[in-house]
């Protein structure tokens, strides 16, 4: 590559534009008094789904046609008595955005973060439901661990340790062994939407 391709690529210039949506980005710190349940549905799923709480909250507060139907619908919305105060780092332009529909709908912003994170619970529901189905399948690649020592035994006491059968099937019970680990680790991550 030549200097003068090299220097054009360097010297790209951003547009005002993209300047915008960099700081966009920019994370932010801002408390919110939700209940215990939308604090705990956030993290559970955040969790379960293996992304940050600032993305998932990112998500929700971004989509701008669901928050303003949730802002129309706020105007039912009854605070519940028992909130905490939860301070969660977004980006500035989800802040921006939750401040701008609160004020165009004069909706409290608690009641639209609240009612956002109600539209999640159905996902909550569903990863409950694999997290089930992936406490069975831990229980039969346990068996199946139990099963591959008995003939690595069998194999051992048939074959010297230096034989290419032994080896493989030694083998293959350390890889089964590793991804069951790794499963277990897996579920026991996902114990905290057993209590949701």
């Amino acid at each position: 590559m030549t200097a003068k391709k090299k220097k054009s690529v360097v010297n790209i210039e951003y547009s005002r534009e993209s300047t915008r949506d960099l700081l966009g980005r920019q994370s932010v710190r801002t408390t919110f008094k939700l209940t215990e349940r939308s604090i705990d549905a956030l993290s559970i799923l955040a969790g379960q789904l293996g992304i940050k709480q600032k993305s998932l909250f990112d998500h929700l507060i971004d989509d701008d046609t669901a928050l303003r139907m949730i802002a129309k619908e706020s105007e039912s919305y009854q605070a519940p008595p028992q909130r905490v105060a939860k301070t969660y780092v977004i980006s500035r332009r989800t802040l921006q955005n939750l401040e701008k529909i609160s004020s165009r709908y004069q909706a409290p912003r608690d009641a639209l973060v609240e009612l956002s994170i109600e539209r999640i619970l159905p996902l909550i529901s569903q990863e409950k439901e694999k997290h089930g189905k992936r406490k069975e399948l831990l229980q039969e690649m346990r068996r199946l661990v139990a099963d591959g020592k008995q003939l690595l035994t069998r194999a051992e006491d048939a074959l010297d340790q230096d034989d290419p059968v032994y080896r493989k099937i030694d083998q293959m019970m350390k890889a089964v062994k590793g991804c069951c680990d790794e499963i277990e680790d897996c579920v026991e991550r996902g114990r905290k939407v057993e209590e949701f």
